[in-house]
């Protein structure tokens, strides 16, 4: 839409510019100059309420939809979020695990290289 919108300004422009400008004729009255000035501003000014009046409605519009699309999500993004609990606390749970293992099986590696005292060996 917006490619069509700028081709037409595009064209608009390019037709303006090969139009030879006329002389200004001399002979119109000043009160047919304000008259044109002045419906000229009440368009302009109409052409801008519309626009805000169509900007508005597609805001309105655009909200309501995001609404819906976020009522109808919610249970998806409930879920994800309770999946990623899990999961996050099934990693945790394993990566405790895993400590544990490497924490008992560093002892038992220290235990076995480690010499032990005889203590009912007689003293010399």
């Amino acid at each position: 839409m917006k490619a069509n919108l700028i081709l037409a300004a595009l064209a608009a422009a390019s037709t303006l510019g090969l139009v030879t400008p006329l002389p200004a004729q001399e002979t119109q009255s000043s009160g047919v100059k304000e008259t044109i000035k002045e419906d000229a501003k009440t368009v302009g000014h109409a052409v801008a309420d519309s626009a805000k009046t169509v900007g508005h409605a597609v805001a309105d519009s655009s909200r309501k939809v995001g609404h819906e699309v976020a009522e109808k999500t919610q249970p998806a993004r409930e879920k994800v979020a309770e999946d990623s609990k899990k999961a996050g606390h099934a990693i945790a749970h394993s990566a405790k695990a895993v400590g544990t293992s490497v924490k008992n099986g560093a002892a038992k590696a220290k235990a076995t290289v480690t010499p032990k005292s005889d203590d009912s060996k007689p003293s010399n």
